[in-house]
């Protein structure tokens, strides 16, 4: 029997309400077909046990340019305002061999041994951000995205990669212009141009002059090996790695801290010994995780999920790995609170499968730092603006905040006050 026509959604472009709208979503199907910006239809997966279902196995795929019939074809093209997450040629968007081979290049730079050898570097970056933090004064209102939690995680990982300090604004200019789904066509393939070029440029820097980082390890890599890895795959592989190393790392640190202003209670119990940085970090991720939506995988075959849903092979599909954490059927037990003792904090927020995230690990790592430092040196930290007046980054892909105003220290007459008791 032909399955019956599904329930179809426009995702907000805006991601105004991700998590109202894939709860939403769930409700729906297995599958539900989504309306992504300009006027490409895919489906969305929201459900945890659906997630893990299809990225184990072969039905899925990654590479738009083997699968994706509308891209090969030239209907979909560098002007789609999500060009940036299917033109590439990495492990992001390759399959079997070649995402192993890919992988593989990459993976040694985010072993267990690699990721404790930086902790020093990353200490330093956090004290030196949390040393300038101390000028402010007793209730004065700082804006902690800007001033710690995005400038970590970038710096990291340019230092990683040996971004020279000139090149810096830009590959970050580039890398966030990734994440808007709003764009136009001019400014989609304004954006595509902008990040093969700074990568490039990247990639040219250190050919010249090589030194001890992963862009020259990759190089050498390239060289020694022949023909392993291609021009394209080695600047899409700085692509992937730069961008992907940076934003998750900055929406978890955001959201940890402003779950924990917003918890008293929950930070109460890390200070006392109850909780550890490590059990509000990993709470965090299931509720608030630093991705909602991650563009693209495609059907490698006819999948047919039940519930009246076939998806075709050729399709595309949209993983809301940030919707799990909260999907009922994988946490029964009050999945919209914020619990540093849950038993459970099983989330998606990193993928699942053979694409989970590499720099998994490095991303928790710079948020443990972070937040010891952060909420040693300002006992008194608090929130600026209610919870519900932080400000979302407008994107159905990230779930991040524009800023995080937050005041370090009372103001002189709110201490006395409280002091007085």
């Amino acid at each position: 029997m032909e399955p019956r026509c599904p329930y179809a959604h426009t995702l907000d472009t805006l991601g105004s309400d991700l998590h109202a709208e894939a709860a939403h979503l769930r409700t729906h199907g297995p599958a539900v077909r989504v309306g992504l910006p300009g006027g490409v239809s895919a489906w969305s997966v929201t459900r945890a046990d659906v997630a893990r279902q299809l990225l184990t196995g072969n039905r899925l795929a990654k590479n738009a340019r083997r699968h994706w019939p509308d891209w090969i074809e030239g209907r979909v093209g560098p002007d789609w305002p999500l060009a940036s997450w299917v033109a590439v040629e990495s492990m992001f968007t390759s399959d079997g061999a070649d995402h192993h081979r890919l992988r593989m290049l990459t993976a040694p730079a985010f072993s267990p041994r690699r990721v404790e050898a930086l902790r020093p570097r990353v200490r330093a970056i956090v004290d030196t951000l949390v040393g300038a933090l101390r000028a402010a004064a007793p209730g004065e209102t700082v804006d902690l995205h800007s001033r710690l939690s995005y400038p970590l995680p970038t710096t990291l990982i340019c230092d990683l990669f040996g971004v020279p300090e000139e090149q810096r604004p830009e590959v970050r200019r580039v890398v966030d212009g990734v994440l808007e789904t709003d764009a136009s066509p001019e400014q989609a393939r304004a954006v595509l141009d902008d990040l093969f070029a700074a990568m490039a440029r990247l990639a040219a820097t250190k050919r010249e002059s090589p030194g001890d980082d992963m862009t020259s390890e990759l190089i050498a890599t390239r060289a020694a090996d022949g023909d392993r890895l291609s021009e394209k795959e080695l600047v899409s592989t700085l692509i992937l790695m730069i961008g992907a190393g940076s934003e998750t790392a900055v929406n978890l640190i955001d959201h940890t801290v402003a779950l924990l202003l917003s918890h008293p209670g929950q930070l109460a119990l890390i200070r006392s010994g109850g909780a550890t940085w490590r059990d509000a970090i990993e709470e965090s991720l299931r509720l608030e995780p630093p991705v909602m939506h991650l563009p693209m995988y495609f059907a490698a075959e006819d999948v047919d999920l039940g519930e009246g849903v076939l998806i075709r092979a050729g399709e595309p599909v949209l993983f809301a790995f940030g919707a799990a954490g909260r999907d009922p059927g994988l946490h029964p037990d009050r999945p919209e609170d914020f619990d540093l003792t849950r038993a459970d904090k099983t989330h998606l927020a990193f993928g699942h499968g053979r694409h989970y995230c590499l720099g998994a690990a490095l991303g928790v790592m710079e948020a443990e730092e972070a937040l010891g430092a952060l909420f040693g040196a300002f006992p008194g930290i608090e929130l600026a603006v209610p919870e519900d007046r932080l400000r979302p980054q407008e994107s159905f892909i990230v779930n991040a905040l524009r800023d995080l105003p937050v005041r370090l220290e009372p103001a002189a007459g709110e201490r006395a006050a409280v002091a007085a008791g």
